[in-house]
C-alpha cells in the first residue's frame, strides 16, 4: 500500500482505516500496525469541514471576486482595469453590501454544498484508487479532483451564474455602472430569469464553467498534495503523529490555489463573458459560439494577450487566499472533528 501524505490522514485509533488485519485477538481500543493500516476520517467528517471551509473562504474572498467579475465582464470600463482602483471605486461608489458583495447570497446557496460534495467525493475516489487498487498518486490527484468538481457542479453552476450577473449589476437602479440587469435580489434573479430566459439559463455556460473548474481542481490538488509532501519533508514532520504548522498549512494551500488560479485565467474568462455578456456589449465583442477555442479567439482578436488574462491580478489574489483558508479550516475542521484538537503545532 503506498504511503500517501494525503490531505486527510490524521493519526487516531478510532478513525475509519481501509485494511484491517484480521486479528480477532486484538483489544478494540489498541491502535492498528501503521505499517499495514492507512488512516483515514470518516466521509460525514469529511463532508463538514469541506463545506465549511468553503463557505467561510468564498465568503473572505468575495469582494475580490466582485472586482474581477467586473474587469472581466467590462473590459471597456477603464475604471475597473487595475485591482485596487477598482476596489476602491465600488466601494466608493456602490458600497459593500450591493457593491463589493453583489451576489453574495447567490453565492452563499452553491457554496457549502458544492465544496462538501467536492470533498467526499475528492476523497472516497483517492482512497479507493489509491489504497484498494494502488494507482499512481499524482493521476489519482488529477483524477480525483477532476470528478469531485463534476459532480459537485450541479450545485455551483446555476449559483454562478447568479452571482456572476448579481456582482456586474451592483446594486439595484445603478446609476454609476449600466450592466444591463437589473435584479432587486437573489429571488428575484432567480424568477426573473427563468420566466423571461427559461430554466437553462441557470445553465448558460456550463461547459465553460467546467472546463475552467475541472482543471483548476484537478491542478490545484496535485500541487496541493504534492507542496504539503515537500512540506512534511522540509519541516521534518509526519503527516500521522506530526501535523504541519499553521503558517505552512496557509503556504501550501495559497501556492496551490495561486499557481492554478493563474493557470486557468483564460478558460475563467470566457466562462464570466458567457454568462454576463447582453446588448451592452459591442457586437465584434459577443461570443456567438459554446465553443470554448472560439471564444478564446475571440478575445484575443479583440483584446489580444492581455484580454486573455484580464482578471488575472484578483484571480491570483482569490485563488491564493481563498484556497489557503478553505484548506486550512479543511484540515482544522478534521482534526476537531475526529480528535477533539483545535490547534495546529
Amino acid at each position: 500500500m503506498s504511503n500517501v501524505l494525503s490531505t486527510s490522514n490524521i493519526a487516531v485509533p478510532d478513525l475509519e482505516t481501509h485494511t484491517r488485519p484480521p486479528c480477532e485477538d486484538r483489544a478494540p481500543h489498541d491502535p492498528p500496525n501503521k505499517e499495514s493500516d492507512s488512516y483515514h476520517p470518516k466521509i460525514i467528517h469529511c463532508f463538514l469541514a469541506g463545506g465549511i471551509g468553503g463557505m467561510v473562504g468564498d465568503s473572505l474572498m468575495h469582494s475580490l471576486d466582485t472586482v474581477k467579475t467586473r474587469q472581466q465582464g467590462a473590459p471597456h470600463v477603464t475604471r475597473y482595469r487595475n485591482t485596487v482602483p477598482a476596489y476602491l471605486t465600488l466601494l466608493r461608489e456602490e458600497g459593500i453590501a450591493r457593491g463589493l458583495y453583489g451576489g453574495y447570497g447567490a453565492a452563499m446557496l452553491g457554496s457549502f454544498p458544492s465544496a462538501a460534495i467536492f470533498f467526499i467525493t475528492y476523497e472516497s475516489v483517492k482512497r479507493i484508487a489509491i489504497d484498494e487498487y494502488g494507482m499512481n498518486e499524482t493521476a489519482t490527484y488529477l483524477g480525483a479532483g477532476f470528478l469531485g468538481d463534476f459532480v459537485s457542479s450541479i450545485f455551483y453552476v446555476p449559483s454562478e451564474v447568479l452571482k456572476t450577473r448579481l456582482q456586474l449589476q451592483g446594486r439595484f437602479n445603478n446609476t454609476v455602472f449600466q450592466s444591463g440587469y437589473n435584479y432587486t435580489g437573489t429571488l428575484n434573479a432567480i424568477n426573473t430569469i427563468i420566466r423571461t430566459e427559461g430554466w437553462r439559463t441557470l445553465f448558460y455556460g456550463y461547459k465553460a464553467t467546467l472546463v475552467r473548474d475541472l482543471p483548476f481542481s484537478s491542478l490545484q490538488f496535485v500541487f496541493y498534495e504534492k507542496f504539503r509532501q515537500y512540506a512534511f519533508k522540509f519541516s521534518n514532520r509526519s503527516p500521522e503523529h506530526d501535523p504541519l504548522s499553521l503558517p505552512m498549512e496557509l503556504l501550501t494551500g495559497a501556492a496551490a490555489g495561486g499557481l492554478a488560479g493563474t493557470l486557468t485565467t483564460p478558460l475563467d474568462v470566457i466562462k464570466t463573458r458567457m454568462q454576463t455578456q447582453n446588448k451592452n456589449h459591442k457586437p465584434h465583442e459577443l461570443l456567438t459560439s459554446n465553443s470554448i477555442l472560439h471564444g478564446l479567439s475571440t478575445v484575443y482578436r479583440n483584446q489580444g494577450f492581455v484580454g486573455l488574462f484580464s482578471g488575472v491580478g484578483p484571480r491570483f489574489i482569490w485563488t491564493s487566499v481563498q484556497s489557503s483558508v478553505m484548506l486550512l479550516l479543511y484540515q482544522f475542521c478534521l482534526r476537531a472533528l475526529s480528535t477533539g484538537e483545535f490547534t495546529f503545532a
